[in-house]
C-alpha cells in the first residue's frame, strides 16, 4: 500500500487549516510534503512482508538450544492518536531439527511489521506468529517494551512509564522452567 503522496499533502495542509495555522506561511510552506515523504518511511511496512526475512535460513544439526536477541530499538504509530511509540524488542526461540535463523532477519522482522499504524499488543503476537510459522521452532517468546507518546504528550501525561507486553508460544507456553530461563537470560 503505497502512500499516495498528493493526496497526503492535502490533508496535512487541511489539518494545518482546521488546528488555526496559516499552510502558507514561511516554516509550512513545505510540511505538507516532508509529512507525505515521513509517512511513506514511516508507514513503510504495509509495502513489505515481513515474515519473509525469516525465510533466510541455516541448517545447524545440533542446534536446538535457545536463541535470543534482546534490546532490538523499533519505533511505530499508535493507531488510534496516530502518535510515536518507541521501544526495545526482546525475541528468544528454539530450534526444532536445527533450522535457524540470521540474527538481523530477526530484527528486520521486528522493523517491518512496527512500520505500520499499530498496536503493542497485535505488534508482539505478530512477531512471535511469523517467527513460529517461519522457523518452525519448539518455542518462541516475545517481549515489547516501548513508552507511548499518547500517554506523555497528552492525556495522563505519564512521561517514562513503559508498557510491557509478551506473546508466548509453543515450549515456552508449555514449560514454565524454559520461560523462567529465558525471561531470567532477557534481564526480566
Amino acid at each position: 500500500m503505497a502512500v499516495d503522496r498528493a493526496r497526503a499533502e492535502r490533508a496535512i495542509r487541511e489539518f494545518l487549516i482546521a488546528v488555526g495555522e496559516d499552510p502558507d506561511r514561511p516554516g509550512l510552506t513545505e510540511t505538507p510534503n516532508r509529512v507525505a515523504r515521513a509517512a511513506e518511511e514511516v508507514l513503510g511496512g504495509y509495502d513489505d512482508d515481513p515474515a519473509h526475512h525469516l525465510r533466510k535460513q541455516f541448517q545447524e544439526s545440533e542446534s536446538d538450544d535457545m536463541v535470543i536477541v534482546r534490546d532490538i530499538p523499533f519505533s511505530s504509530l499508535c493507531e488510534h492518536h496516530i502518535l510515536p511509540f518507541t521501544g526495545r524488542a526482546h525475541v528468544a526461540y528454539i530450534p526444532h531439527g536445527g533450522r535457524i535463523t540470521g540474527l538481523s532477519k530477526i530484527a528486520r522482522c521486528v522493523t517491518g511489521f512496527a512500520r505500520r499504524l499499530q498496536l503493542q499488543e497485535r505488534l508482539t503476537s505478530q512477531i512471535a506468529d511469523a517467527l513460529m510459522e517461519e522457523l518452525d521452532p519448539q518455542g518462541v517468546l516475545v517481549v515489547l517494551e516501548a513508552e507511548h507518546m499518547c500517554m506523555t504528550m497528552r492525556g495522563v501525561k505519564s512521561a517514562g512509564a513503559l508498557t510491557v507486553t509478551s506473546a508466548v508460544r509453543g515450549a515456552f507456553r508449555k514449560d514454565i522452567k524454559t520461560r523462567e530461563e529465558a525471561l531470567r537470560l532477557l534481564g526480566l
